[in-house]
């Protein structure tokens, strides 16, 4: 392409490859401006639904302007070839400074309030970003971050959410790994089940790459796409405070708001969040913690309520029972048959709670065993693996949607995870019989007998 014209871009060098295209450097030759041109691929712009929305989307976010965006010029098709022209922004990208440890503490939270404002006014307008990683944040040689490749992301997103939706991003992530696994490990838990995103899932991605920037390494990670997206979905990541060593707790209460699993839990947009940085920021310079306000604590304490295990619950409900009953003997007059009945119905409703997840587990099973490709399912500790006959992408996500549901009626405690296997060696299919075994399909019993 280097001396090729298109338009009137005439491109001059290569700049960089990615999964979405390659970027060159180019002269509009009508303005006399440098731009940088990616060219995108073929494989993506094939299709003409997903090209007509990719194109109406990054005009859309091509009348974005603001310091921390990256400014998109034009976006076109010629003789079959699909470019968008961008601001060239000279720098690097927050993944390279990563890697060369050239940041601090302070200066990955400014760059996460930077964006974070960028992030505002892009939301405000109705367009979410949908990709915001540490190799589309560049920061330039005077310190300002800029968001790259607003509308990029409607590429890789299929049309609509549910069942189908998910079947195609999984098969992207089985069949692209080299291309996507950058992607996937910043995707929010929406977009890892492919459910409908909305400005929040911006909110985790930068949850995502300020985790990256002040840790130094990503909070999901797995072996494979798939193994990350059920991570991302399912797994809660180790405080960055337990990563490295003294950073301020009010950087893990922002990171941790913003990696909440459900949208609602998360910053309502990102100009709270903003706030909350400038927040950290103040902590970090004076070196004094900021007390938090009341209301803000109780929305977390209530928030963590659902992560409390079994244990930590019972030593919680074991202290307010005493405590009722204390008062009660101390302010009120002896009743035996009274204190008898409160702790009977305290025993009661701690029962109701603790013996929940087993419920919900067997309801699990009775409504996976009725696809009939299921063999065994089969249970140690919070882990689940369902073996079947084949593992196509619609199993998957069948299993996966019932312990979605599973998990978001859950009372406290770690989320339970599943596994889909259709190739087990013979010694570990044994040792999943001689395990906790959910079910057991009546042919696999035969065979055994």
């Amino acid at each position: 392409m280097i001396g090729k014209q298109l338009k009137h871009y005439q491109i001059e060098e290569i700049l960089g490859k990615g999964g979405m295209g390659v970027v060159y450097r180019a002269l509009d030759t009508k303005l006399q401006r440098r731009v940088a041109l990616k060219i995108l691929p073929e494989e993506f712009t094939s299709n003409a639904d997903r090209r007509r929305r990719f194109l109406r989307e990054a005009r859309s976010a091509g009348s974005l302007t603001h310091p921390a965006i990256a400014q998109i010029y034009d976006v076109d098709e010629v003789d079959g070839v699909t470019f968008m022209a961008m601001e060239l922004v000279e720098g690097r990208t927050v993944s390279d400074l990563i890697a060369a440890r050239e940041l601090d503490v302070l200066a990955a939270v400014e760059i996460a309030r930077q964006v974070a404002q960028g992030l505002q006014k892009a939301h405000e307008a109705g367009i979410v970003h949908r990709d915001i990683k540490s190799d589309n944040i560049m920061v330039t040689s005077d310190g300002h971050a800029k968001i790259l490749d607003f509308g990029l992301a409607k590429l890789m997103e299929p049309e609509g959410a549910g069942v189908d939706a998910r079947s195609e991003t999984m098969t992207m992530a089985g069949t692209q790994a080299g291309v996507v696994m950058g992607t996937v490990a910043f995707m929010s838990p929406e977009q890892a089940r492919a459910q409908a995103v909305d400005h929040r899932s911006d909110i985790f991605s930068l949850g995502v790459v300020l985790y990256h920037m002040a840790a130094g390494q990503l909070p999901f990670s797995g072996n494979s796409p798939i193994d990350t997206m059920h991570a991302i979905a399912y797994e809660e990541t180790r405080p960055v405070t337990q990563v490295r060593a003294n950073l301020p707790t009010g950087l893990q209460r922002v990171i941790s708001r913003c990696l909440r699993k459900r949208p609602e839990d998360r910053y309502d947009d990102a100009r709270q969040l903003t706030e909350a940085l400038k927040l950290v920021q103040d902590e970090i310079e004076s070196g004094v913690s900021i007390k938090v306000p009341l209301v803000e604590r109780l929305r977390e304490g209530l928030g963590s309520i659902r992560d409390l295990e079994p244990r930590r619950l019972t030593w919680i409900v074991a202290g307010i029972t005493a405590a009722i009953v204390l008062f009660y003997l101390i302010f009120s007059r002896w009743d035996l048959w009274l204190i008898i009945v409160i702790g009977f119905a305290a025993w009661c409703g701690y029962r109701r709670v603790k013996n929940r997840p087993q419920k919900l587990l067997r309801r699990f099973a009775a409504r996976i065993k009725k696809m009939p490709e299921v063999r065994i399912i089969s249970r140690r500790d919070r882990e689940v693996t369902v073996i079947v006959d084949r593992a196509v992408a619609n199993t998957y996500v069948r299993i996966n949607a019932a312990m979605d549901r599973l998990n978001q009626k859950r009372y406290f405690g770690t989320p339970y995870t599943v596994s889909v296997r259709d190739d087990i060696p013979p010694e570990e299919f044994k040792a999943l019989l001689r395990g906790t075994v959910l079910h057991v399909r009546e042919d696999v019993l035969q065979e055994r007998v």
